[in-house]
């Protein structure tokens, strides 16, 4: 990429980083190609989509999520570590207000973010239903179907004079809720 590409880039995620914590995920396209100082014919050759820029500007966050849930898993079980995964998940999506609705789109966006993220949710899903503690049934995209859920639950709640985020009290019963659901009981096996 040259130069001035790479920079243009750089400013559009740095100026969508600042217009989505700012408005939420449907702040207009204008506005951060606006707040980036380039033309919107610029921002569409580089992120023909919103989900695509989305992807793009959070590609780092899911990276360190992949990167943690990892390095916390061998200290886990199989379950916990499945369900604190999906707890930072959610915590995650929840940062950009209305993100939630496209985290589908983007976990399938092939960023390095979002693919090692799906690939760390994907493991952790077949590492607990090896060891006999999650349904056989369960995917993971009913994984990120429950985590768009919860986020779009609890951003309801939020105080928007606040820093984005869900709250971690709520998400954490959500959450539990829904693996008490796809757990396997002893009486289960």
């Amino acid at each position: 990429m040259r130069a001035d590409a790479q920079r243009n880039r750089e400013r559009l995620l740095a100026a969508a980083e600042a217009v989505f914590l700012e408005r939420g995920a449907e702040a207009s396209m204008e506005d951060v190609a606006k707040r980036a100082g380039v033309g919107i014919g610029t921002l569409y050759r580089r992120f023909p989509t919103r989900d695509a820029l989305f992807a793009a500007a959070y590609s780092d966050r899911f990276l360190s999520l992949a990167a943690a849930s990892h390095a916390r898993a061998e200290t886990l079980d199989p379950l916990m570590a499945l369900r604190r995964y999906l707890e930072e998940l959610v915590v995650h999506t929840s940062v950009y207000r209305g993100l939630a609705a496209s985290l589908c789109a983007m976990l399938e966006s092939g960023t390095p973010g979002c693919e090692a993220t799906s690939k760390e949710g994907k493991r952790l899903l077949k590492q607990a239903q090896k060891a006999g503690v999650v349904r056989k049934h369960v995917t993971f995209d009913d994984l990120v179907a429950v985590a768009m859920a919860t986020s779009l639950a609890t951003e309801q709640d939020r105080d928007p004079a606040k820093q984005a985020g869900a709250s971690t009290t709520q998400v954490t019963r959500l959450i539990g809720l829904f693996f008490d659901g796809i757990a396997l009981g002893a009486g289960d096996r």
